[in-house]
């Protein structure tokens, strides 16, 4: 292998000692520590254990998490009526909700119901049209966090040629806004792209974010391309895997992040950053 891997996992925990200290300091000036609440609807066991390690993240740096678990049968009016709720509490700061939602509930509707400034996720239109006009306020979680994780490779974004493997409104769009804004010269490819490889073989960088398990083939690299990997899937060994096929593409690529340890840690992690900047805004020291 000649590819130097990204290890997400030791970056995210470098961020958050270092948000440790911030709360910390946050708190003692303002009096209180940035709050975030997250609502999980039924009874979905991957939900619950990302709603679980988003509660020891918050622990871990010192955020007040607050908790709303709800039955599968609760009413999308009942659910909106909680965002209200919180929207106007001042101890919150971010509001998630953690999907997928019901499916006799409207996920758009609900998300969008968050008030702006304490959309955390990043999803709400408002923030990501702020990242479309180059003026960003609270930005989607995995881009971010992907955005960190090729800081840590060093190279000048500007004028490299950049591929986004997949377009949803959650990685892909959002995605391809921050390599924009970084000055990379992007192509978004998606379900409807014709000949994958052609644009993937000429891309300095390549995020692979389309879900579709080994999708992007090893040789299909770039000699010394960054790759991100934003794709997991579970095997029937138990193992996790990605999008990329990772041993034939870590032959090729400069840089290239793991299938557990990359891109998944640095989410939740730019979640809490995502949280502080909102609390900032609230107490007025952004």
């Amino acid at each position: 292998m000649t590819a130097q891997v990204i290890d997400g996992k030791a970056l995210a925990a470098k961020l958050k000692d270092e948000m440790h200290t911030q709360v910390a300091e946050l708190k003692q000036q303002c009096g209180r520590a940035p709050g975030l609440a997250v609502i999980i609807v039924g009874n979905d066991p991957a939900s619950h254990v990302y709603v679980k390690n988003k509660k020891i993240a918050c622990e871990k740096v010192g955020i007040t998490s607050f908790a709303s678990e709800l039955p599968e049968e609760t009413t999308q009016e009942h659910l909106l009526g909680l965002i209200a709720d919180l929207n106007q509490n001042p101890r919150v700061d971010g509001i998630l909700v953690q999907l997928p939602l019901p499916a006799h509930m409207d996920a758009d509707k609900v998300l969008n119901a968050i008030a702006s400034d304490k959309d955390v996720d990043g999803f709400h239109p408002y923030n990501v049209g702020c990242l479309a006009v180059r003026q960003p306020e609270l930005r989607s979680c995995t881009p971010y966090g992907c955005m960190k994780l090729l800081e840590t490779t060093g190279v000048d974004l500007h004028g490299k040629e950049a591929v986004v493997v997949g377009a949803s409104n959650i990685v892909g769009r959002p995605m391809a806004l921050e390599l924009l804004l970084a000055g990379a010269t992007v192509t978004v490819a998606h379900r409807f792209t014709e000949n994958l490889q052609s644009h993937i073989e000429r891309a300095d960088i390549v995020i692979a974010a389309a879900g579709k398990q080994g999708l992007i083939q090893g040789e299909w690299i770039k000699e010394g391309a960054i790759v991100i990997d934003v794709g997991i899937h579970r095997l029937e060994d138990g193992s996790l895997t990605g999008d990329v096929d990772f041993e034939a593409a870590s032959k090729h690529a400069g840089w290239i992040t793991p299938v557990p340890g990359g891109v998944g840690p640095m989410t939740i992690t730019m979640l809490l950053a995502n949280t502080i900047s909102a609390f900032k805004n609230h107490v007025g020291l952004s």
